[in-house]
């Protein structure tokens, strides 16, 4: 069995968490990568193990809707790797609508996936980490989840929020123990998520130099990180204090 350390990664086939694999195999982490479309998970895993031969890359499909797949795929990778060192909660949904409008299945779609998911993710790695006796939980939020936000994105930026108070309170239930938690909120980097919603938004960075601000808060196991730092660190204040008629320009 190898001695790296391990990751699980969930929303790995593209986007933001398939860059997150790349650059923790390059950080000589043995990985975990979960997600629906297992074509693109395989052809992520010979792209790693090119790089990396002796890197290990266990691959699962999972939707992280379905409760119980969860919870049987969480705990087969920890079997399967030996443990879980870090468990990254990525996969998500960007869909949403006006309330209001008569597209409730796509708000509903969004706050299953982003909050009911997430959920499901985190008390199965929580499961984990207590037996073990340790672990770290990074939760990967949005920077729109400082303030409620108009529009199409209402409900997005709803369960943003919800999951990063949702590791918060883990982390208050965990301290004092060597479990840890993380919560990243990034800014506008480069996506699938954001393909195709009518040309990029003010101040987005490259998928890969989003990530590897991501991944630098995540190896110094801060709380929480607004990344990239500059601008979305100063960004965050004054999101959250803006008038609101500041704020719909803004946003």
């Amino acid at each position: 069995m190898s001695d790296a350390r391990t990751i699980v990664i969930t929303g790995a086939s593209s986007g933001l968490g398939a860059e997150m694999a790349r650059q923790f195999a390059d950080l000589g982490y043995d990985l975990g990568l979960c997600a629906r479309r297992t074509d693109r998970l395989d052809e992520l895993r010979a792209e790693i193990l090119a790089r990396h031969p002796e890197r290990r890359v266990e691959v699962r499909a999972l939707d992280v809707t379905d409760d119980d797949a969860v919870f049987t795929v969480v705990h087969d990778l920890a079997r399967a790797l030996g443990r879980i060192d870090r468990f990254i909660v990525n996969a998500g949904l960007g869909k949403g609508a006006q309330l209001g409008t008569g597209k409730h299945r796509a708000n509903r779609q969004t706050a299953v996936t982003n909050f009911l998911g997430a959920l499901a993710q985190t008390d199965a790695a929580l499961e984990v980490f207590r037996t073990q006796g340790d672990g770290h939980l990074v939760m990967v939020s949005s920077m729109s989840a400082m303030r409620g936000l108009p529009g199409s994105t209402t409900t997005y930026a709803a369960t943003k929020a919800g999951v990063a108070h949702l590791a918060e309170g883990v982390r208050a239930d965990v301290y004092g123990s060597d479990i840890k938690v993380t919560v990243l909120y990034p800014g506008f980097i480069a996506s699938e998520m954001n393909d195709g919603t009518g040309g990029n938004p003010p101040m987005i960075v490259s998928t890969e130099k989003g990530v590897r601000a991501m991944v630098a808060a995540v190896e110094k196991e801060k709380a929480s990180a607004c990344v990239p730092p500059l601008p979305w660190a100063p960004m965050s204040v004054v999101l959250k204090h803006a008038p609101l008629g500041l704020l719909r320009k803004l946003v």
